[in-house]
């Protein structure tokens, strides 16, 4: 196991890692731009440093940078986190070449699955069904052609990253073409890459993933699924599993058949993969994320294995150390973004200072936050302040707790979108599982607000 490891990240999940190196062991240092310099990583790290200012193209995005403080600290190893160089190739081929260990999948295996229309052709060869699609888009007339061959609506999709930036649905030529520029600009601001391609829109549809790891000797295992369904401009804010719309037959065949294309198709490490589910129940493969993602706490509560943790003993060499039949699912977990954002104006990104900060307790509640009062929630970065995730024998059980639980949660000083989380545990369609993707878009949040707020009286 490496002594050494260099969280290249920030906020909540900066801390997480933290937290895993050192129930392993590990001395971890954080790495921080001058915004995150009071920041809770950095005061319970023993050691930390700078890595440039606050623009995150010039530390958290700088690989140099990065990899010359793993080298100045005497790390063995770099923890890359979720979002930024996560899931770059480039940066895992980097760091290797400096004798470090990139915690994740190896450079080959990010370069394999770099293209998200590539993976899907990819996994589309090892037995998962995609949703009728084009390949890399050329000029507009190509992208034209494509959607007239798929049929309106059709989705505009990124193929080097996610997080809904640089995605569209578009319901006519007309809009195509005026959104494909768009479309561009963001990609290429936000990873580097302006390609693009379309899926088939499914108006009604539900987003479940299924987590999978595995090992360098080629053992894998599915940790099961979660829903995440809820969403606003195609970003999660909700995740939970198991999920409530597929039977326990559709959710054992979804992740054997996930496990078993994607250890086919040679992938390494901790992974996710994502499906849209239609009206009818069938499951498309849409793409991979090659890294932890934001939700993984849904996972640990449920199965009590340390994804993070998992993470780094793969990245060292270890074999998995468990198998299919070891992994036991207990109960039902949900997890609520909090974030710095106004629900009331179109989830519009706050800033500002934190004055009060008390987290909620209790049975089945865990809060990975890296606020305190005090700390000063920077514009530059994305408005994620922590996540509340709350287990329960029962979904029942645990959507109880998890009112309990916002109710005593306080963030005095910025706005939060815990308004939308009460409206959000207290609406039918949440409450059924009758819920699909375009929940919150199709009334617009103002709108939620208001008629939670009515049915409430």
């Amino acid at each position: 196991m490496f002594g050494r490891v260099l969280i290249a990240n920030r906020g909540e999940i900066a801390l997480r890692i933290l937290r895993a190196c050192r129930a392993l062991g590990i001395e971890g240092v954080v790495a921080y731009s001058e915004a995150d310099r009071d920041s809770l990583p950095v005061q319970l790290a023993t050691e930390a440093v700078c890595i440039g200012p606050a623009d995150a193209k010039r530390s958290y995005l700088s690989a140099p940078s990065l990899i010359s403080a793993a080298l100045v600290t005497g790390c063995e190893a770099i923890h890359p986190g979720y979002g930024f160089l996560s899931e770059d190739d480039a940066f895992a081929d980097a760091v290797r070449a400096h004798g470090l260990t990139f915690i994740g999948p190896s450079p080959e295996v990010l370069e394999r699955f770099a293209s998200k229309e590539g993976t899907r052709r990819l996994l589309a060869e090892h037995g998962l069904p995609t949703i009728p699609g084009s390949g890399l888009l050329g000029d507009e007339a190509h992208a034209l052609e494509e959607a007239e061959r798929i049929g309106y609506p059709v989705l505009i999709k990124p193929s080097a990253g996610g997080g809904g930036k640089g995605m569209r649905m578009v319901r006519s030529p007309r809009e195509l073409t005026a959104a494909l520029p768009v479309c561009r600009s963001e990609a290429r601001s936000a990873f580097g890459d302006d390609s693009l391609y379309l899926e088939r829109w499914l108006d009604e549809n539900r987003h479940v993933e299924v987590q999978v790891v595995v090992d360098r000797f080629g053992h894998g295992v599915h940790l099961g699924e979660r829903d995440c369904s809820v969403q606003r401009r195609h970003q999660k804010i909700i995740e939970e599993a198991p999920a409530p719309a597929l039977s326990a037959a559709a959710r054992a065949e979804l992740a054997e058949h996930a496990i078993r294309a994607i250890v086919a198709a040679g992938y390494e490490n901790v992974g996710t993969l994502e499906f849209l589910v239609d009206a009818e129940g069938n499951a498309y493969f849409i793409e991979i994320n090659c890294r932890i993602q934001v939700e993984h706490p849904v996972t640990e509560m449920l199965t009590g294995i340390d994804l993070v943790a998992t993470q780094m003993r793969i990245a060292a060499g270890e074999p998995l150390g468990f198998s299919q039949a070891d992994v036991a699912f207990r109960g039902h977990a949900i997890e609520l973004r909090i974030n710095a954002e106004d629900p009331e104006h179109d989830f519009r990104p706050g800033a500002g200072t934190v004055e009060r900060w008390l987290t909620p307790g209790g049975p089945g509640i865990r809060m990975d936050s890296h606020m305190f009062a005090g700390y000063d929630v920077p514009p530059y970065y994305d408005s994620l302040l922590g996540k509340l995730v709350v287990w329960g024998p029962t979904r029942e059980v645990a959507i109880a707790r998890a009112r309990v639980a916002l109710d005593e949660m306080l963030v005095a000083g910025v706005i939060t979108n815990i308004p939308i989380h009460r409206a959000l545990l207290q609406s039918e369609p949440f409450l059924s599982g009758r819920f699909t993707t375009n929940l919150l878009d199709r009334l617009g949040s103002a709108a939620f607000l208001e008629s939670a707020a009515r049915a409430a009286t």
